[in-house]
């Protein structure tokens, strides 16, 4: 695609939980590579995050060739202040840093080992993003809180039981 600010539709799942109907093809790319570079942020992507960040992508309506430029991005040298200002959507009060911040949360959180360098690399990125500290812990507990839910829904569907 060579007109990177060109409006690309959101999904469904984005336009029902954000409220967010479009983005620049350009934002859709940026965000990627910021959660690329937050998760990245302890020396690696495990391959739990990079298929969390591609499910994830795609679940929002990210354009399929960006999936190929995800895996090939070098985020260790990338800098959230280079991405962040290309990082925009059709809502004026969304909040792009607590987002990042969010989803950063759960793709370090795909692997089932939320590190120590990882919650360091993340209470990193909340400064760098200017989140404050109560939203930034605020938005690990709602991770938290969502991930018991998920376990509350799969034993009560029974998809989950305890072992015999």
């Amino acid at each position: 695609m060579s007109n990177e600010t060109q409006a690309v539709p959101a999904s469904q799942f984005m336009k029902k939980t954000l409220g967010i109907s479009e983005a620049p093809y350009e934002a859709y790319l940026n965000y990627g590579y910021a959660l690329l570079a937050i998760a990245g942020a302890d020396g690696e992507v495990s391959e739990a995050e990079m298929n969390w960040l591609l499910n994830h992508q795609r679940m929002v309506g990210a354009p399929e060739e960006l999936m190929e430029k995800y895996k090939s991005f070098d985020y260790k040298s990338a800098k959230l202040e280079d991405l962040l200002p290309k990082i925009t959507v059709d809502v004026s009060s969304w909040s792009s840093t607590r987002s990042l911040l969010y989803h950063a949360i759960q793709m370090a959180r795909a692997d089932e080992d939320y590190s120590s360098e990882e919650q360091k690399a993340v209470k990193k990125a909340a400064k760098l993003l200017n989140v404050e500290d109560d939203i930034a812990l605020a938005l690990g507990r709602l991770v938290d809180t969502e991930e018991n839910l998920t376990a509350l829904r799969k034993a009560l569907l029974r998809t989950d039981v305890l072992g015999t």
